[in-house]
């Protein structure tokens, strides 16, 4: 066999493996008769209406909460110079390690009505009773997803304040326009594209979220679908339910597209404008102390105040954790993290690749399917991976087939791989961009072949962003919450798991080791991020 025709095959074996769980969701209604509609009337006569509207205020909410700290954070940084700009640079990154299901822990064990604060406060003043709202509520995960979601509003407002806000805001200085007026009429209709795609990314995740909303009480079409799947044992209700979060996905997705391309025509029309010398602009005193508390509330909320509940019990009776127990979590997560990740590399490398060499619209389809995983949320691939295993099951009962999917790491590798493809595909691709076609066609001149042109020449000049993209999905995988607690073989608990059922179980000075653990790791993409934010 040819390597373009193996190239050909694992291409068409790939899309495969992304389509199959979303076209299994889509294909639940192709199985409609009269019952489907009576269990699709019933949701909607009970359920349905209170997963839309609980969905659409939590959206709504984080949506502006998100805008607001993450535009005010990066215009800050980016616009403003003040002590101790240069390290919230950085800083501000910080929550993009901690899972949003681990902050709410925290924020729980500490302020419960039996937590430390609130019993200090009971005995010290003589108080009686609860002191502060019960923080298992909407309001409570709008706070959550607000303080560990923002990031990517940051990001990209950053990104886009810093190409050309300076400039702009240094020749409307020239012209006599206030600062006030520099920064609302300037500034900040610069960063609007970027600000809309960041609020979208963070939709999706609020939508995708299953940690929060269970362990909250919050009934939203995460949990719905799972409580249809395993509470009520209704495959039907769950694969409608998955269809319809599916859809406002994929609205959010063709709204975050739409942003993306306004910011690349927004900066191929501005160009370079104004003074090359323009700095952003010295703040003192009160200004000065007020961009500070900006850059330091998200900080403090997001990533300080989580950690140090966290490290509370631990440091209180160290020796009674289960370090046994943990190494076995611990070890459990690692190799589900390793093998996904070294799974994710090669095929993102064999897209790219093929991208590269060919991009005729077999490949360019499979690129942009695999694109797409990202946004598809956990619960609704659990939900198409199930779904033609159940068929399978019921069809043929002796094939080994369901259990290699649902009896070892096969399932659970899949489910990771569908996701989190599209993370080292964009590292690949940053990669193969860097590398010159003057490359390839020297290589060819002297008689190179296809597969020695991928060992000998592209992969040592795509190794750091190899090593990158790894990186990125083994900390994905570590943290992912709503597809391993459904798909992970028997026995094979990871630190995700363990410390979302410790939590659940109201043993939260136990769930703080593991939840610990997943903020250690997330730390090491975030300062990879801010070490690439950083150089020029």
């Amino acid at each position: 066999m040819t390597f373009a025709r193996l190239q050909d095959f694992l291409l068409l074996g790939l899309a495969t493996l992304i389509v199959l769980p979303v076209a299994a969701v889509v294909g639940s209604w192709l199985q409609w008769d009269a019952q489907s509609a009576a269990i699709l009337r019933e949701m909607a006569d009970t359920v349905l209406p209170g997963y839309t509207f609980t969905s659409l205020g939590l959206c709504v909410a984080v949506g502006a909460g998100v805008a607001v700290v993450g535009m005010a954070s990066a215009a800050a940084v980016t616009l403003f110079d003040f002590p101790g700009r240069r390290f919230f640079e950085w800083a501000l990154l910080l929550p993009l390690a901690v899972p949003s299901y681990v902050v709410a822990y925290a924020y729980t064990d500490f302020l419960q009505f039996s937590g430390p604060l609130q019993s200090w406060l009971r005995a010290s003043f003589g108080l009686e009773g609860r002191v502060f709202p019960e923080i298992r509520n909407v309001t409570g995960a709008t706070v959550v997803f607000v303080f560990t979601l923002y990031p990517y509003v940051y990001l990209l407002a950053r990104t886009a304040l810093a190409e050309r806000a300076t400039q702009l805001m240094e020749a409307a200085r020239l012209l006599g326009a206030p600062l006030r007026t520099r920064v609302l009429r300037v500034a900040l209709p610069l960063a609007r594209p970027a600000v809309a795609a960041g609020v979208a990314l963070a939709l999706m995740e609020t939508l995708a979220d299953f940690g929060v909303a269970s362990y909250f009480g919050i009934t939203t079409f995460t949990t719905g679908i799972y409580k249809a799947w395993l509470a009520m044992d209704n495959r039907v209700a769950a694969a409608q339910l998955s269809t319809t979060l599916l859809l406002v996905v994929v609205v959010l997705l063709a709204l975050e597209h739409r942003a993306q391309r306004r910011m690349r025509f927004s900066a191929a029309r501005g160009g370079r404008a104004g003074s090359g010398e323009a700095q952003p602009v010295p703040l003192a005193g009160r200004r000065a102390g007020a961009a500070i508390a900006v850059c330091s509330l998200p900080v403090l909320m997001g990533f300080v105040l989580p950690v140090l509940f966290m490290l509370r019990p631990l440091l209180a009776d160290w020796s009674a954790l289960p370090w046994d127990r943990f190494l076995l979590w611990a070890g459990n997560s690692v190799r589900l993290g390793g093998i996904s990740a070294v799974l994710a590399v090669a095929i993102a490398m064999l897209l790219a690749y093929s991208l590269r060499r060919s991009g005729d619209a077999v490949t360019r389809g499979v690129v942009r399917l695999a694109g797409l995983g990202y946004a598809i949320p956990g619960a609704v691939i659990v939900v198409g991976l199930l779904l033609p295993v159940g068929w399978l099951q019921r069809t043929a009962p002796d094939t080994p087939t369901v259990y290699w999917v649902t009896g070892t790491a096969l399932g659970i590798v899949w489910a990771y791989l569908v996701r989190f493809m599209s993370v080292a595909l964009q590292s690949m691709q940053s990669g193969y961009a860097r590398i010159p076609a003057s490359f390839d066609d020297s290589a060819r001149m002297l008689g190179t072949g296809r597969l020695a042109l991928l060992a000998r020449v592209h992969w040592p000049l795509l190794r750091r962003s190899a090593a990158a993209a790894a990186l990125l999905v083994f900390v994905d995988v570590m943290k992912e919450l709503p597809a391993t607690l459904l798909l992970r073989p028997f026995n094979s608990d990871t630190l995700a798991v363990v410390a979302y059922q410790l939590a659940r179980d109201e043993r939260l000075g136990e769930a703080a080791l593991p939840s610990l653990a997943l903020v250690l790791v997330g730390l090491l993409p975030v300062i990879l991020l801010s070490r690439a934010l950083r150089s020029r």
